[in-house]
């Protein structure tokens, strides 16, 4: 993921991203009338934004549970050392398991907080035999089931 510096953004800009975060698919058309502006400007302040990596990209949120993976779980993991090629080993090695769906590297006790889905609990073993414990430098593996989801926010608080 890349990394960005902020952008001084004014209300407009604010009132767009928060519209865009409430739906997506908006057009242009209803965007622009949203925030009070031409079709034109409120087009090129868009794009401007998506430049500057403020709208990092758009997609559509799938229901976990609709799709067969009603099951969330949050893992650390310690690794052998924290020495840079050790951390690119298992960044790189992590990217590829598709039920990681959040990687974060971490301070504190343990190197990183993932955050999984999986189908059931037989599943969360395959996982966790098969790819989290084999990763390279990875010395300690530990999960946590999610009972329910609390608070899920896609939006940020612009």
């Amino acid at each position: 993921m890349q990394t960005v510096s902020a952008v001084t953004l004014d209300a407009i800009d604010r009132k767009m991203l928060r519209a865009l975060q409430h739906d997506g698919r908006i057009t242009n058309a209803d965007l622009a009338k949203t925030v009070a502006l031409s079709e034109s400007a409120c087009l090129r302040r868009l794009r401007a934004l998506e430049a500057a990596g403020v709208i990092d990209h758009y997609a559509a949120i799938i229901n976990e549970r609709s799709v067969g993976l009603p099951i969330c779980v949050f893992v650390t993991v310690t690794l052998s050392s924290q020495a840079e090629s050790t951390l690119t080993a298992f960044e790189t090695a992590i990217a590829t398991v598709p039920e990681v769906v959040e990687c974060y590297l971490m301070t504190g006790g343990s190197d990183y907080l993932l955050r999984l889905v999986v189908r059931d609990v037989d599943d969360l073993e395959r996982v966790h035999a098969k790819a989290l414990t084999t990763l390279p430098g990875v010395t300690r593996v530990s999960s946590s089931v999610a009972m329910r989801t609390v608070v899920k926010r896609g939006a940020l608080p612009v």
